[in-house]
């Protein structure tokens, strides 16, 4: 590849080469072999629920996420470290990005791979609506009842 690029730079105009991936990344994980220091149970399976893509509460996520992982019919020790290992197959978009960006070994545990977690999507997380922003909601000029009435029940 550097002979490719050596010879490539010699080319009046010619665009830059992009860099290659760094292949190492793809294969290191963002925790310890010691945080995770068996093998994934052959009975194991990966359950259905969907893929979190930054658009919903990441609390509700990694609720559903504990909930499918611990129906599983696994031993009491196995369920740390399953969910520590199969979390980046329930995520989507940008969090699958945040989740790969992680840095080796950064992570002890599931308990803080899920603080980090929501911390790092606290923005998807859904503020409850309060009564005096209802009063602030106001029919529109142009705006018909219905339109408005819809409207209004969405907030």
């Amino acid at each position: 590849m550097e002979t490719y690029n050596s010879r490539l730079a010699q080319i009046p105009g010619a665009s830059p080469i992009l860099k290659g991936l760094d292949f190492k990344k793809f294969i290191q994980k963002p925790f310890p072999p010691s945080a995770a220091p068996k093998l994934m149970p052959k009975r194991f399976l990966m359950p259905e629920i969907p893929k979190y893509n930054r658009t919903t509460d990441p609390n509700e996520h990694v609720t559903s996420y504990t909930c499918a992982i611990k129906g599983n019919n696994l031993e009491d020790d196995e369920i740390g470290y399953v969910l520590l290992k199969t979390i980046g197959e329930t995520l989507s978009k940008g969090a699958m990005i945040w989740y790969h960006n992680l840095p080796p070994n950064s992570v002890d545990s599931f308990a803080m791979l899920a603080y980090s977690f929501v911390k790092a999507h606290a923005g998807a997380i859904k503020v409850k609506t309060r009564k005096p922003d209802l009063f602030k909601v106001k029919q529109r000029n142009n705006e018909m009842l219905r339109e408005f009435v819809s409207r209004f029940q969405m907030e």
